[in-house]
This record gives C-alpha cells, sequence and structure tokens, in this order.
C-alpha cells in the first residue's frame, strides 16, 4: 500500500530542489495554461479534527505565528502555490528558512484541517505544483484573531479556469512586488462598476499602484485563459470595461485618474487571439492605451519590455505587434 503522506512530501521536496529564479525558468508553456481535459483533484485529508485538538497544538507550539501568516496570506490570495508562498514570505521578511520547511509547515496545516490542498490532472499527467485553500477550521482560526475572512465551503467548488486566473494573477503582483522599484501598493480583489449595465464586476488579475515622486499610476490586470468559450467570455467582460471607462469620473472604485487595462494572455499567439475578438466586436477603449502580456513574461529580471500593445500600420492598413517600453516598471 502507498504511503500517500510520503508521496505528497517527496513530491513538495522534489519541487523545492529544482525550484529556480524567475529569470532562470526555462519553461516554453505557462504552468498556468489550461490543458484539455483538465480536472481538479482533492489532495488534502478527510475525518474529523476537532477544535480543541487544534487549541492544543497552539499552546504546545506545534501551531505558531508563522503558521498564522501562512493562514493570512492564503486568505488574501485565496488560491496559492507553495512558492507563491515563499516569496511573499520572504518579501514580508518573515523568517522560514527554505522552501523544504514551508512545505512542513504546509503539511501540518493540511493534517489539521486547516488548509486544504488540490493539483491538477490531465491525459497530460499531473500538474507540478499544489494548491492550497482555507478549510473551515482556517476561517476560525483567523477570526479569532479579529482578521476578516470571507471564506466559505463553496469557493473550494471553483473551477480549473477561475483558479489558475488567480494564480497568474498571484505571479504577477509577486513579480512587481519584487521586481519594480517604483511598486506602491496591490490588491488581489478588486470591484469595479459598469454604470450603464448597472452591474458590478471584478478585474481578475487585481490592481498594481505604482508611485515615483509626484507621479502615480494604477493597472488592471484581466486574466484570460482559453477555458470553454472563451472567446464569448472575452467579450462580455470587455463590454463591461468599455462601460466602466466610458463612464468613469474621479473616485469610481477608489480611483482618482482612470487606471490602466492590461489583459493577461497565456501566451503570444493567445494576446492576438484576444486582440482578434476585441476589434471584431469593436470594443476597442478610445480612453486609454489596450496593453497585452503573458505569464511567462514575468519571469524576466525587469518588467520594463514585458508590455506589447497592437497599432494599426497606415500605411498597410494591419494591425503589428509592438513592444510598449515602461521606464516605470524598470
Amino acid at each position: 500500500m502507498y504511503n500517500c503522506d510520503k508521496i505528497s512530501t517527496d513530491l513538495d521536496k522534489r519541487m523545492w530542489q529544482i525550484m529556480v529564479k524567475d529569470n532562470e525558468i526555462k519553461a516554453t508553456v505557462s504552468p498556468f495554461a489550461i490543458r484539455n481535459g483538465e480536472i481538479k483533484v482533492f489532495d488534502g485529508k478527510d475525518g474529523f479534527v476537532s477544535m480543541n485538538q487544534i487549541v492544543h497544538k497552539i499552546n504546545i507550539g506545534h501551531i505558531t505565528d508563522i503558521h498564522f501568516s501562512i493562514l493570512e496570506l492564503v486568505n488574501e490570495f485565496e488560491f496559492i502555490t507553495s512558492r507563491q508562498l515563499l516569496q511573499l514570505l520572504e518579501y514580508k521578511n518573515i523568517e522560514i528558512s527554505s522552501q523544504d520547511k514551508l512545505n512542513t509547515k504546509l503539511e501540518q496545516l493540511v493534517k489539521a484541517r486547516i488548509l486544504t490542498r488540490y493539483y491538477f490532472d490531465s491525459k497530460d499527467g499531473k500538474g507540478i505544483y499544489r494548491i492550497y485553500c482555507l478549510e473551515k477550521m482556517g476561517k476560525y482560526l483567523l477570526e479569532s484573531r479579529g482578521i476578516e475572512c470571507k471564506w466559505q465551503p463553496s469557493d473550494n467548488t471553483k473551477t480549473v479556469p477561475i483558479i489558475k486566473k488567480r494564480l497568474s494573477g498571484n505571479q504577477l503582483i509577486i513579480a512587481y512586488l519584487t521586481k519594480v522599484k517604483a511598486f506602491d501598493s496591490y490588491a488581489v480583489k478588486v470591484s469595479l462598476r459598469a454604470k450603464q449595465a448597472n452591474k458590478g464586476f471584478k478585474a481578475t488579475g487585481g490592481r498594481i499602484t505604482l508611485r515615483k515622486a509626484s507621479k502615480t499610476i494604477d493597472f488592471l490586470f484581466e486574466v484570460i485563459r482559453r477555458e470553454n468559450d472563451w472567446e464569448t467570455r472575452l467579450i462580455e467582460k470587455m463590454k463591461l470595461f468599455n462601460d466602466f471607462y466610458e463612464n468613469f469620473a474621479p473616485g469610481d472604485s477608489g480611483f482618482q485618474t482612470l487606471p490602466q487595462l492590461v489583459l493577461v494572455c497565456e501566451d503570444d499567439a493567445h494576446m492576438a487571439e484576444a486582440f482578434k475578438q476585441i476589434v471584431i466586436n469593436k470594443l476597442e477603449i478610445p480612453k486609454i492605451n489596450l496593453y497585452f502580456t503573458t505569464d511567462l513574461k514575468q519571469n524576466a529580471e525587469t518588467l520594463e519590455k514585458t508590455f506589447v500593445e497592437f497599432k494599426l500600420d497606415e500605411k498597410t492598413q494591419k494591425y503589428k505587434i509592438n513592444n510598449a517600453e515602461i521606464k516605470l516598471l524598470g
């Protein structure tokens, strides 16, 4: 009989051993791209754990402030990988020593049913990473410390595309806060309102604010995945963005000036496919430059040249892809 706990731990250790810096990653396909027939597989723990048992673990020092720091990040990002957690903990100067030690703490939280865990599987094989999210006991522990937690059990039933959009957004936020000198702040979940449609919606990749001297700029990121019927979903979302920008007034959704919109695609071909849908359906946004980027572009050592835009060539009347160098991203 296989020891599932040992298999899971061994996989996490191997992931740590092969983990490299962003700019050393040689991947040609984003780990957050959609794969055909992909499903989400439960990799947590079944069974009952009482609050008394967890309180006992806290009292004897088996669950410490570092575990609570991990919980707060999982609560903030909703779905997250162990690599992303390590990067965020290091950014916040929370001492964790290594990915191996973080994986041990994550295993403790999963066994106590404070967190749970999933992985993706398809005909091409298992995904190379696991995704962590809250369990009911994690919500109770956070609320016991006065930390707002909107998690509910149905959150863990979210689909593969929704989770992969969040993971892509996580990677992007981490890239900006670790690589961009002008980085000021971020928001994982950004609520917007389309006034004419009288409908609220969210930018799936979050918000990044950059600040240098007296200059401030907000970026909204919308993550697009090649899910079923993704073109229709993109068209509907762009209609909402058009409504938001067309009817924008200072103060709307917390923005004093128009935020810049960036579409985050799976790869270069996907950027062209997405732009084609926008042009065919006449959904360009006149008030802003619409930028595109991809997951793998965030692995660059500097983000100055990670945006592209499509420009109409006046002579040929065809669109050309141009690199948009944004100095503020250096």
